[in-house]
């Protein structure tokens, strides 16, 4: 994966996430860490669980935010696996400022880590078949840019950032607007130059968007054969996307029905931290 699928969001979001975790933590200050000498600390990262690094700008501002001078030696880079028990980085700074940093620090790693590696799971499942694994917009509030980052760490692709960058015409729009193709027009007129993806729940649906060309259509919830019958009838014109329902288990055999993408909320809705451990080196 290139550096430039891997670049993280800008400095101004990171601090900005950084800033409310830190705020929630510290509050009025850091009793406990009152009681130490404020003396240059060394410090490693474990990490206890084979896992996918991702996450490392929003660790790093962390410590720099109570201690400019810190510094971190990373020995794995994001979007890499990590075995078990590996020591991840080695890191330097001021004690008060290091141990008040470190859960909010590690609370962005085991969150966007766990991310990236159940991405990975579900890209490895779909290993030599034309379909892309796309995220959704069931993200953590707060911290959508974050995880979608962590999902192309993770080898998986984003789906649209939020409401503002794609036309998606779900089932309560073509409902609310009077059809798929009343929607369509309305939103050739209003917004020419969005991409557009139309929700579809029936073949005859698909036939019908098909006819309309939108830039992707969505399969939600179809059964295998009816993914496959809607790849036939597609022939290439339209991309399409399942969506509803996805697991591992039956990842493989939807990935064969030819779809070019499916889309899974529980790359970030589902979240297993992945374990990680601070430890001062005397």
């Amino acid at each position: 994966m290139s550096q430039r699928e891997l670049r993280p969001p800008d400095a101004a979001v990171i601090a900005r996430d950084v800033a409310r975790s830190l705020a929630e933590d510290l509050g009025s200050g850091d009793l406990t860490a009152d009681l130490l000498p404020d003396a240059p600390l060394r410090a490693q990262l474990l990490c206890r669980e084979q896992a996918v690094l991702a996450g490392t700008p929003w660790f790093e501002a962390c410590l720099h935010a109570l201690d400019s001078g810190a510094r971190c030696i990373w020995r794995f880079a994001d979007g890499e696996t990590m075995p078990a028990g590996a020591t991840v980085c080695v890191m330097t700074g001021r004690s008060r400022a290091l141990l008040s940093a470190e859960r909010c620090a590690i609370n962005f790693l085991q969150t966007l880590s766990g991310t990236a590696t159940i991405t990975a799971h579900y890209v490895a499942a779909v290993a030599g078949t034309r379909t892309r694994i796309l995220d959704t917009r069931k993200t953590l509030p707060g911290l959508r840019l974050a995880q979608k980052y962590a999902v192309r760490c993770g080898g998986g692709s984003n789906h649209r950032i939020g409401l503002f960058d794609m036309v998606l015409i779900k089932e309560n729009h073509i409902a609310a607007a009077g059809g798929i193709s009343a929607a369509v027009t309305a939103a050739r007129t209003l917004h020419p130059e969005a991409p557009m993806e139309v929700e579809v729940e029936t073949l005859q649906q698909l036939d019908e968007a098909l006819s309309l060309r939108p830039d992707r259509i969505l399969l939600d919830n179809f059964s295998l054969a009816d993914m496959a019958s809607a790849v036939q009838r597609s022939a290439g014109r339209v991309p399409l996307e399942a969506s509803g329902g996805v697991d591992l288990q039956h990842l493989r055999a939807i990935a064969a029905t030819g779809v070019d993408f499916i889309s899974i909320g529980a790359l970030t809705k589902h979240v297993h931290a992945v374990d990680f451990s601070l430890r001062v080196v005397q």
